[in-house]
């Protein structure tokens, strides 16, 4: 049986799932032995040493933020997505890995996204 956590909003996950935390997608990695500690693995740079320890639940509730929204529909995520498309933060290698990993059936052909540089413009659409 694997392990649950329940985060700060009251979605109990477990590693398999995938929840917004700080506006960013990540994974629950439980740490080694008998212990409390996990960690938040960002879904795109995971076991890239990005992955956001914590000692406890209480730590996480300490720096859960407004941008912290749990687990997501698809069409949340779809919505997420879409916004990702047109900021400089995510290269378009990773929003494809994302958008192939997320819980949702999100195509951006089917959205009407702006050419200054959104995902049409960098795949060449």
């Amino acid at each position: 049986m694997s392990r649950t956590l329940e985060l700060p909003n009251g979605d109990v996950v477990s590693p398999g799932d995938v929840f917004c935390y700080n506006d960013y997608p990540y994974r629950l990695v439980w740490l080694e032995g008998d212990t409390h500690e996990f960690a938040l693995s960002p879904l795109y740079w995971g076991d890239s040493g990005m992955d956001i320890p914590f000692r406890d639940r209480e730590a996480l509730v300490d720096q859960w933020e407004v941008d912290s929204r749990g687990q997501m529909t698809a069409e949340e995520w779809a919505n997420w997505l879409d916004d990702a498309t047109a900021d400089p933060r995510y290269s378009d290698d990773e929003v494809t890995s994302l958008a192939a990993e997320l819980p949702t059936e999100w195509d951006p052909e089917d959205e009407d996204l702006d050419s200054s540089g959104g995902l049409r413009d960098r795949l060449g659409l």
